[in-house]
């Protein structure tokens, strides 16, 4: 089959590469549309241990499934493997399984292909008129509700009259702005740098996209909930400065670094701090569900290009080029 591999920080090349074989339990999948994770550029720049080159990446999947059980069923992917039985697992809270694995990592080849295996019990069947494009926004969008369902549980006021902030506006930080939304926030802002970015996150849904550092950031100690979806130095700065006191600021990025969250004010202003990671089985499936209905109104902040540019695309990336906030590849 072909496939996107990654072979070194910077160099992705398409090629032939063995059709993967399921293993018990697993069912082969033909990917129609995978997506382009923030961790994949970690990865390309070779800022992630986890993925060590040569490797194919990719982990936010749809397709159809082509051997196994159900064989011919449309169907999302959960990428995140875990064992099942743990005390996390049986409480719900299957993405803290200290065994988990994510396809993308190694033992487990990625989707920038065209085949992926994948446990049967991580596909959720997807509705006939639900395209595949659609259906690949699942894993990311996952990502985006877990972390505003654990914060608004830590809010202290109804988030309906709260003063929100999403820092980054990427797939994941786009994705909290609308999941927001979705959970009824009216007052949301969005810090990003980029101006195509800013005008692709103002036409998805109504917010304040500011560009950080001008005037139409919002005030220090004014906002009631922060996500940081890039968890760098500069992001993690903001967030102690915007955070009201008894706020809450969310960690989702994963840059590298530990630098800029103010400790003392969170200590004095009694700040709560809490990471996030991935999404739980219910989280997955309450947005396949929300996308099925079109819960997250237009998606015209996505782009497609063929599996086979995806040197490009990850170029593209690279250079801050593109006003998509996701890009899809489709073998």
């Amino acid at each position: 089959m072909k496939a996107l591999m990654y072979l070194a920080p910077g160099v992705v090349e398409y090629r032939d590469v063995p059709v993967p074989v399921a293993g018990p339990d697993e069912v082969l999948v033909k990917v129609e549309a995978v997506g382009i994770c923030g961790s994949d550029m970690h990865a390309y720049h070779g800022h992630d241990e986890r993925r060590p080159p040569p490797l194919v990446l990719g982990h936010e999947a749809a397709g159809v499934i082509a051997e196994g059980p159900r064989c011919g069923q449309r169907v999302t992917i959960n990428p995140l493997v875990t064992c099942g039985h743990c005390e996390f697992c049986v409480a719900g809270n299957t993405h803290l399984c200290g065994q988990r694995q994510i396809i993308s990592m190694p033992p487990r080849p990625g989707a920038f292909g065209e085949y992926v295996t994948i446990p049967e019990r991580n596909v959720v069947v997807i509705p006939e008129s639900m395209p595949f494009n659609v259906a690949a926004l699942a894993e990311p969008l996952a990502v985006s509700w877990h972390a505003v369902r654990i914060g608004v549980e830590l809010l202290r006021r109804p988030l309906a009259v709260a003063t929100c902030c999403v820092l980054g506006g990427g797939a994941i930080g786009l994705g909290a702005a609308l999941v927001l939304r979705r959970f009824g926030a009216h007052k949301i802002h969005l810090g990003e740098p980029n101006e195509k970015r800013r005008a692709t996150a103002v036409a998805a849904l109504p917010l304040n996209a500011y560009a950080p550092g001008t005037p139409a950031e919002p005030l220090a100690a004014s906002v009631d909930f922060v996500i940081d979806a890039v968890g760098a130095k500069a992001t993690r700065e903001a967030a102690s400065r915007l955070v009201k006191p008894g706020g809450i600021i969310i960690h989702a990025g994963l840059l590298p670094g530990v630098d800029g969250f103010d400790v003392r004010r969170i200590t004095l202003q009694e700040v709560t701090v809490r990471g996030t990671y991935c999404y739980t089985q219910s989280d997955f499936r309450d947005v396949v569900d929300t996308l099925a209905i079109s819960g997250f109104g237009n998606l015209n902040w996505v782009a497609q290009m063929p599996l086979s540019a995806g040197a490009q695309a990850f170029a593209e990336i690279d250079q801050g080029a593109l006003e998509a906030a996701k890009i899809l590849l489709v073998p």
